[in-house]
């Protein structure tokens, strides 16, 4: 079982971070790697709710290839715990015909308050067998970073 964490911590209140991790709008802006763009189809905001959303590679890119179609990469996810300012615990499931995407994975995001910051981690779970770890390690750093630029 492959695992990924990653840690930034950004010049914002854990209440600023949370809503941004629960703003669908938010959520389409900083949880993007790179130059890859998002849409959120729906959104639920609750224990056992979740959202759907697609990233979407962009034109130039010729390397990766995406899990759903060409150029996206669709996916699920259900929200297992909701701890306002604390952690989100999230079950992420990729729309793929590819077995090597098959698993869910678990995303867990703890917010821990370091006097004018919050030290925000991101734990990936049960990586797809498909997912190079050092590829979504890049992802979420790309993602972290997006995180504090919205927030500032």
């Amino acid at each position: 079982m492959q695992t990924t964490q990653n840690s930034k911590l950004i010049k914002a209140s854990p209440e600023t971070i949370y809503k941004a991790l629960t703003d669908p709008s938010a959520i389409e802006v900083w949880q993007v790697p790179g130059d890859m763009t998002g849409k959120i189809h729906y959104f639920d905001l609750k224990q056992n709710g979740g959202y759907s959303m697609s990233l979407f590679y962009p034109e130039t890119e010729e390397k990766m290839k995406g899990k759903t179609s060409a150029k996206e990469d669709r996916f699920t996810s259900k929200f297992i715990e909701l701890s306002p300012y604390k952690k989100i615990i999230q079950a992420i499931k990729f729309d793929s015909l590819d077995p090597a995407f098959a698993n869910e994975m678990i995303m867990e995001i703890t917010m821990q308050p370091v006097d004018d910051r919050t030290k925000v981690t991101f734990l990936f779970k049960n990586l797809p067998e498909g997912i190079n770890p050092s590829d979504n390690e890049a992802g979420t750093i790309s993602s972290l970073e997006k995180l504090a630029k919205y927030v500032a």
